[in-house]
């Protein structure tokens, strides 16, 4: 698990200028001119992540992620690489339950190279037999190194399995390896040409640009690219947890056990998950934090200890976790991190807490939008998920508006023993399974 880190700036953000159009296909584009470094930025986010397809084929959002990199009718394969680093630049892509983005930086002067290579990956991949066997090796091993044989690799897993019953996040983001065995070419053509559609993604186009100019590419190369249908979800709503749940969950890769306390929590876009997000950092948010001064540093119960509110469009997870040192119970450390948890349910925090924690959340705000890499980025997930592109300049107003009696508030309605699964993560040699 990580935990959510503030890193310190002076709190004097510039605001962040942008523009935004459709084209006629749907795309939506929205640029952002930044002449002090001759870097610009092509990035798309499609509206697809791993909660989205069947159920039976789990994964396949983060696999295409791999995928549209293997070629095009233009791009031979094995050559998108080559063709970035030969060029000066870098790129990557990455995969969430909620969407997936895909970048380029390059010096400004191949700005047109990298819109070309977007335009390229949307309207002409080449998915053939060979690269879906070479992508699955590649994800297997991903599979391998990152969760299967990682020391505590399995616990958001573990976590997301026991809170969701019905909604898909409850299945990892990475997916089963038997489920992209077993899927069929004609299924992942079949996916590509129902999620990868202009209509079902953001443009963003930042850096060393001429807005006129950028403009004109992005018609160019993006415009005649065929609308898709549109998309209709209607995922499985979850009942709320009125008892807590026991679970057990076990990990080959590690000696000490842990102990987590999850809870279900709203969206992302919603006050409330902002307010969580200022209660975990409150919590272990550095060596400062009540549970890292408790825990760690003067009762030296716990090797390390965390609260993060693991962020998500429809469901956000609300975790409490900690490693215990020495001779200390699973369930000493649960109840030493519920008595945290009920302090800020039934008093306000200090004055002084409350404004490291409006100070914090101003650093990462700067942080945030300090590069213009970042900015892409966040354009385009404020457009495509939180459904407003301003919160680039604006969210952190939402922070200030936080009072330390909406904190109390909110603990009290979330963060109660019968509203969680409590998870004990244990080496694999404890059970007999």
């Amino acid at each position: 698990m990580s935990l959510l880190g503030w890193v310190g700036f002076t709190a004097n953000a510039q605001r962040v200028e942008f523009q935004e159009f459709d084209l006629d296909n749907g795309m939506h584009v929205i640029l952002h001119q930044d002449n002090t470094a001759p870097v610009v930025i092509t990035s798309v986010m499609y509206d697809v992540g791993g909660k989205d397809g069947d159920r039976s084929r789990t994964g396949f959002a983060h696999f295409f992620e791999h995928l549209l990199f293997e070629g095009t009718e233009n791009i031979e394969r094995g050559d998108w690489f080559n063709i970035v680093t030969s060029n000066g630049g870098s790129n990557n892509a990455n995969t969430t339950q909620d969407r997936t983005y895909y970048y380029e930086v390059f010096p400004s002067n191949n700005l047109e190279l990298g819109l070309w290579m977007e335009s390229e990956r949307l309207m002409h991949p080449v998915i053939n037999q060979i690269g879906v066997d070479t992508q699955n090796e590649v994800v297997k091993e991903e599979k391998r190194m990152r969760y299967d044989n990682s020391p505590y690799g399995g616990i958001l897993n573990a976590i997301s399995e026991n809170l969701f019953k019905n909604h898909p996040y409850k299945d990892s983001n990475i997916g089963k390896m038997e489920d992209l065995d077993a899927a069929t070419l004609e299924e992942f053509k079949a996916y590509f040409k129902k999620y990868y559609t202009p209509n079902n993604a953001v443009l963003v186009i930042a850096g060393d640009i001429n807005i006129a100019e950028a403009t004109k590419l992005a018609k160019a190369y993006f415009g005649p690219i065929p609308r898709g249908e549109a998309i209709t979800r209607d995922f499985p709503k979850e009942s709320p947890i009125t008892e807590t749940i026991h679970a057990k969950a076990y990990d080959s890769n590690i000696q000490i056990p842990a102990i987590i306390a999850a809870y279900r929590t709203p969206g992302f876009g919603t006050k409330d998950s902002y307010i969580l997000d200022m209660i975990s950092s409150y919590l272990s948010g550095g060596k400062s934090s009540v549970l890292y001064k408790k825990l760690v540093d003067e009762q030296k119960q716990a090797l390390a200890v965390q609260a993060v509110n693991v962020g998500q469009m429809d469901y956000s997870a609300f975790a409490l976790f900690a490693l215990p040192l020495g001779e200390t119970s699973l369930d000493t450390l649960l109840s030493e991190m519920d008595e945290e948890i009920l302090k800020l349910q039934t008093e306000l925090i200090s004055e002084r807490d409350y404004q490291k924690l409006q100070n914090q959340f101003e650093s990462n705000f700067v942080n945030a939008n300090s590069s213009v890499a970042g900015i892409a980025g966040s354009l385009a997930t404020y457009y495509l998920l939180y459904k407003d592109v301003n919160l680039i300049n604006k969210e952190i107003d939402i922070y200030r508006k936080i009072t330390r009696e909406d904190i109390q508030d909110v603990a009290k309605k979330y963060l109660s023993p019968n509203q969680r699964v409590e998870l004990e993560y244990l080496p694999k040699e404890t059970t007999d399974n």
